[in-house]
């Protein structure tokens, strides 16, 4: 399969921009539209209405019912989906090529002319949603986490929403949010696979129309790092950990970097977090360390969940590997590190979802598309210099923050001393 070197652009009249890649030999593509909505951008009264309206959107159109939409997809064989995160709204779907004109008449009417009916069963929908991400402490702890990193920035507001607010959240609230955030100027659509980019802008031409009002902006701001731990008691048979700080941005040089650093830290089977609290001590089932970029901030994190006896030793040894990666990366682990991650990207860009997510996310955010053979080569370029300066900016523990969820904080307590402790 091509590499990503042929990607088209074009800025519709409309306001629209539609960025495609061909794929040759395949009969499939895969097609989204990103829309500028995210928790980030909520206001606190409606927390959670973006989320939400990404719901509604299945309840059917001026054209289509909820169940016309399923139906038509189930007959070409194709599922769409879709997701929201803090800083856009994702609908998509992958499909044979020929059905095109249908599916994507489907869901541009589904993204652009919603009837946002049925607002009162769906809501019991997401709140059971918000009731089940709630007990389940390995996904509500990663929230806990952006919660006390990012503290009064935007970006700690939780996808999902609260109950208290999506309660409150009425049919007027809904349409205006979409009314002012599902405009042209603040939507790209991407394409990978069998796609012809001057039909795509046709009917995208024809589908989405004028395109009135300007896509909304967001306040941008880098919070300052902070040193806390807090505590959220709840009956689980384990201790559920995150420790994290403000990371990269989607365009700093450094994200590179940080990459290797969070694939030679807790990225991979052979990843230093892995071999030591799973593979030789056994301490948890699930450790491992990510990074997330935003517009004007990041987040480097580290998660583990292990029983009471082992909550200690396992922090302990994280915090240890932690400092060691700030104090020194072997030239070994960093090329072990690189090798891993090429080779990941490369798998992950034969699929044309990926691609689609790759071309969309760059032009949503305002990054340059690189091609595959561009970001290998910005991978390569990474020396132990950058390495040793992104640990000491990013990695280093006193601009950390550390939070648990479990039955009892002494356990955590007895390792988190050197942390400025909040109560929940």
């Amino acid at each position: 399969m091509a590499a990503l070197e042929s990607y088209r652009l074009s800025t519709l009249d409309n306001g629209l921009r539609v960025v495609t890649e061909r794929l040759p030999g395949m009969r499939s593509m895969s097609l989204g539209v990103w829309i500028n909505s995210g928790s980030r951008g909520e206001p606190g009264g409606v927390s959670g209405i973006s989320h939400f309206i990404e719901h509604l959107l299945f309840k059917g159109t001026q054209s289509y019912s909820a169940f016309d939409i399923a139906r038509i997809f189930d007959e070409m064989g194709a599922e769409p989906n879709a997701s929201t995160s803090k800083e856009h709204t994702l609908v998509h779907a992958r499909f044979l090529a020929d059905n095109l004109e249908v599916a994507y008449g489907v869901i541009a009417d589904m993204v652009a002319r919603p009837t946002l009916a049925d607002i009162d069963s769906e809501r019991e929908v997401v709140l059971e949603e918000v009731a089940m991400y709630e007990d389940s402490p390995p996904e509500l702890i990663h929230d806990y986490l952006t919660a006390s990193v990012f503290y009064a920035h935007p970006l700690g507001n939780p996808v999902i929403g609260h109950t208290a607010t999506l309660r409150d959240i009425d049919a007027a609230a809904v349409q205006s949010y979409h009314r002012a955030h599902y405009v042209n100027g603040s939507m790209v659509i991407a394409a990978a696979g069998n796609v012809d980019h001057d039909l795509l802008c046709q009917l995208t031409h024809k589908y989405f129309g004028g395109g009135d009002g300007a896509a909304p902006q967001v306040a941008l701001w880098a919070p300052e790092p902070r040193h806390v731990a807090g505590f959220s008691e709840k009956d689980t048979e384990q201790y559920h950990v995150c420790l994290g700080g403000p990371g990269p941005r989607h365009g700093d040089p450094d994200r590179y970097a940080v990459f290797l650093l969070d694939t030679l830290l807790g990225g991979a089977w052979s990843s230093r977090l892995f071999q030591e609290v799973r593979d030789k001590r056994g301490l948890a089932y699930s450790v491992y360390s990510y990074t997330t970029l935003y517009a004007d901030t990041g987040l480097s994190a580290v998660y583990f969940g292990s029983r009471e006896e082992a909550v200690e030793e396992a922090m302990t040894l994280i915090l240890n590997e932690l400092r060691s990666v700030v104090a020194q990366v072997p030239e070994e682990d960093l090329e072990r590190a690189r090798h891993h991650l090429k080779g990941a990207l490369v798998l992950s860009m034969e699929s044309p979802s990926s691609r689609m997510q790759s071309l969309g996310r760059s032009i949503l955010t305002g990054i340059p598309v690189l091609t595959l053979d561009e970001l290998l080569a910005a991978i390569d370029a990474v020396s132990l210099a950058d390495v040793a300066a992104a640990a000491a900016h990013y990695y280093d523990v006193a601009k950390w923050s550390a939070v648990c969820i479990g039955p009892r904080p002494e356990p955590f307590r007895a390792v988190a001393g050197d942390f400025t402790w909040e109560e929940s």
